[in-house]
């Protein structure tokens, strides 16, 4: 069954390309998140494949409460809006509450 994602223009399943979702696992510096998402999209385009970036601004299942979570919601979502601004790649995130939807 191929599904496609209207909104980014990206079909998945049944013969598409594969679909590349990457990123980082937690944000940590927006300088080190615009050079990944500069370096994967360049790759995947090399190759022909759609990229998607994927990266969580608070990774709340930790499995140690001094890890680190990541910036927060406000500082997280402008990261990943800047992101999405300079180099126009799909993004998704985790959302962990329904406030968060």
């Amino acid at each position: 069954m191929q599904m496609k994602l209207d909104k980014w223009n990206i079909a998945i399943g049944d013969g598409a390309p594969l679909v590349v979702m990457a990123g980082l696992n937690v944000l940590e510096d927006k300088a080190l998140a615009l050079e990944v998402c500069a370096e994967l999209k360049s790759i995947c385009a090399d190759l022909g494949l759609p990229y998607i970036f994927k990266a969580s601004f608070d990774k709340a299942n930790r499995s140690s409460v001094s890890s680190y979570r990541g910036p927060g919601e406000a500082d997280g979502l402008a990261m990943l809006t800047k992101l999405k601004a300079k180099h126009n790649v799909p993004i998704v995130t985790d959302l962990h509450t329904p406030a968060q939807a």
